[in-house]
């Protein structure tokens, strides 16, 4: 059974937190493993957490502007509605000139003052055949204005609503090229930095730890999750063809490089590579648990290193025993396999929910 906790979308996975570029150069590396693969491992997982970000920001954007594009859809039509509407008052203003023009030709509209004066049969029905003339030339007036007016209008309004959906579709176009461009990147130096880790863990020698900056958020909560947005994938205890028994850990489904924090403050007592955890780091926090954080595929802290909430201890990836990149997280009675016990269980008991 799966579950779900995910506050953004996974192709931001991590990424609020993602504001790091590389500092300091890599740690000397363990094992075999020289200065120019450690350096190499180094540009791979800062490359790859700088296209985090970057991605975030183009995603951002991109939503921004189709959220914009939205609005901006609801707008032209509510100005399609506003232009019928003056279409059918340009309409009956044409119908109304019409009327007019032909009560004036019945009722003698338009004649010389002269030829109304030898008509009229008393100065009384001259002034109101005049009131009558002028009132209905000021209608005519009016509503040709009126008219002119709402033609006018109507050109202004349609041009301006074509011109703003040109501007939007050109701008969306930019903006989804951007983010197709960057995710190409991101996907690139992913399959670099897995190609590298998967190297380092069938030889058994890591390549040293990748000095990342650390994240300006501090945390006023003693544990947290191990990763910031993520799907929850197996977990404990479920069975399946991969293990020997039973799954001893919860596995959160993110993508490569994805940064892996520590769940709480503690010393790192095993960095290691190779074997069906592939790359993998283990945390002993004060009380005596240890927490596991495997299929990595970079590490960013060396053995001995203390660690607080939320500082990153390595990249997720897809090293040993894995079929697809994630976090296999575990929490143990001893730093060994073997005495875990349910991770969910485990931090709800310490106020933080899966």
């Amino acid at each position: 059974m799966r579950s779900r906790r995910c506050r953004r979308p996974l192709l931001v996975t991590a990424l609020s937190c993602a504001l790091a570029v590389l500092v300091a150069g890599p740690t000397a590396a363990t094992g075999d493993a020289d200065s120019s693969d450690a350096d190499s491992s180094h540009d791979l997982g800062a490359e790859v957490v700088r296209l985090y970000e970057e991605a975030a920001l183009a995603t951002r954007r991109y939503e921004a502007g189709r959220r914009e594009a939205e609005e901006q859809r609801g707008r032209a039509q509510r100005l399609e509605r506003l232009l019928d509407r003056e279409r059918r008052d340009i309409a009956v203003l044409h119908g109304g000139l019409g009327r007019i023009a032909r009560a004036q030709y019945r009722t003698g509209g338009g004649l010389p003052h002269t030829v109304r004066l030898l008509l009229a049969d008393s100065p009384e029905e001259l002034m109101r055949g005049q009131r009558a003339v002028r009132q209905a030339d000021l209608a005519v007036d009016n509503a040709v204005t009126r008219s002119r007016r709402a033609e006018n209008r109507l050109a202004a309004d349609e041009s301006k609503a074509a011109s703003a959906w040109q501007v939007l579709e050109r701008r969306n176009d930019e903006l989804a090229g951007i983010k197709r461009g960057i995710e190409r990147k991101l996907e690139e130096a992913q399959g670099s930095l897995q190609e590298q880790a998967d190297a380092s863990a069938a030889a058994g020698a890591c390549r040293g730890s990748v000095r990342l900056d650390q994240p300006d958020a501090a945390f006023t909560q003693p544990w947290i999750p191990p990763v910031e947005t993520y799907e929850l994938s197996a977990g404990f205890g479920s069975g399946g063809e991969r293990w020997a028994s039973r799954h001893t850990g919860q596995d959160f489904a993110v993508d490569i490089g994805t940064p892996v924090r520590s769940v709480g403050r503690g010393r790192v007592v095993r960095v290691s590579c190779g074997g069906p955890f592939g790359i993998e780091v283990v945390v002993r926090h004060p009380g005596g648990y240890y927490t596991q954080y495997a299929h990595l595929a970079a590490v960013t802290v060396d053995q001995g290193d203390r660690v607080s909430t939320g500082q990153w201890v390595g990249q997720s990836g897809t090293t040993g025993n894995s079929t697809g990149p994630h976090l296999h997280f575990e929490v143990r009675l001893t730093p060994q396999p073997g005495s875990g016990v349910d991770p969910r269980e485990w931090l709800a008991e310490r106020g933080v929910e899966l």
